[in-house]
């Protein structure tokens, strides 16, 4: 076989032996419409004859503009800041990226209404898009968007929580079942015998907020496989404004005085926080996310740990993984999961998210 050292002759040698234009090799390589079945077999068996290898960033270069990634994520609310992290990452990535032609269309949804994001996933599946990064929040909804999205050949990677037996490109984000095992480990080695242990998850679509319950499970299962006689309640507040948490969290208190102990199953473990800064006794509290409400409060050490998920590399490591599929650079691993952080007073100053 005959190596080619120059891609543009490489290009025109094929185009004389396929006897076919320059334009037509060039729809071949970077697999463009407008060119049969039996010529592009026929160019596609003089490449690999020649055995050419186009230049990589000039094929980059040359397919500027075609490539718009949907993003379907959560908007920053009043109670959570938490989705403007993946935003910056994702941002960061586009911006990286914009010189071969990728954009990215956002579509964000109401975190605590399923309609909203069954609103959002209807306009991604009307807009003309060549891959799409999602959170995925409610499951039923999630499933059915994810189907439609494989039915159109429409590549999807996941942030943040995952769907098994979907046909994602890849997950990214934290092991949400292990990460509740390392709260558990963590609360096992400070909870004396005697405590009760909260659990406390905060969502109005807490039924189908599938994300929240698996990090329950990996907490249950650590105290069971080891045998640690505490005392584990749920407590599911599915009104999430402050007011709301505030009464249904002094009424679960004040039914167990034993407690000592709260695991808050999401980044609102600040609005948790506000509410015990009243409480007669020190509890200790552990959650999710190093977003700014929550380093507040680990300074005044109203939260005593917080577990990172790493939000912006979620984000960026998203569309990068869209992008290398989509411009045949390679496939992500299916499962990439983020290292999950425990983060406290002592060291969030030298932690860069």
């Amino acid at each position: 076989m005959k190596e080619s050292n120059s891609n543009s002759t490489g290009v025109k040698e094929i185009a004389r032996l396929a006897n076919v234009s320059i334009g037509t090799v060039d729809r071949v390589i970077h697999n463009r419409k407008g060119v049969s079945d039996e010529t592009r077999k026929k160019v596609n068996a003089i490449i690999e004859e020649l055995n050419f290898r186009p230049n990589k960033m000039a094929s980059l270069l040359a397919r500027r503009d075609q490539v718009n990634i949907g993003v379907l994520i959560p908007k920053t609310s009043s109670e959570t800041n938490y989705w403007s992290y993946p935003l910056v990452g994702i941002t960061q990535a586009v911006d990286e990226l914009k010189q071969f032609g990728v954009s990215v269309t956002h579509f964000f949804y109401d975190l605590d209404s399923k309609n909203s994001f069954t609103t959002a996933s209807e306009q991604i599946l009307a807009a003309d898009l060549q891959g799409v990064l999602l959170a995925p929040s409610f499951i039923e909804e999630s499933l059915m968007l994810t189907k439609k999205l494989t039915e159109a050949n429409i590549p999807f990677v996941f942030i943040n929580s995952d769907l098994p037996r979907q046909e994602s490109l890849s997950y990214i984000g934290p092991d949400l079942f292990q990460s509740g095992r390392l709260a558990a480990q963590i609360i096992s080695m400070m909870a004396r015998e005697a405590d009760d242990i909260f659990i406390v998850n905060i969502s109005t679509e807490l039924e189908l907020d599938h994300h929240l319950l698996r990090k329950e499970q990996g907490f249950r299962k650590y105290f069971e496989e080891h045998n640690i006689a505490n005392t584990i309640l749920t407590l599911n507040i599915n009104h999430t404004d402050n007011q709301s948490v505030k009464k249904q969290l002094s009424k679960a208190l004040a039914s167990a005085p034993n407690a000592r102990v709260l695991f808050v199953t999401n980044s609102r473990v600040n609005v948790v926080a506000r509410v015990l800064a009243d409480h007669p006794q020190k509890l200790i509290l552990i959650g999710y996310d190093f977003i700014e409400e929550n380093i507040r409060c680990l300074e005044n050490e109203s939260i005593s740990f917080i577990i990172s998920q790493r939000p912006k590399e979620q984000g960026y490591q998203g569309i990068m993984a869209l992008y290398k599929h989509l411009f045949g650079l390679g496939d992500a691993e299916r499962t990439n999961y983020m290292p999950i952080d425990i983060i406290t007073k002592e060291n969030f100053h030298y932690y860069k998210n």
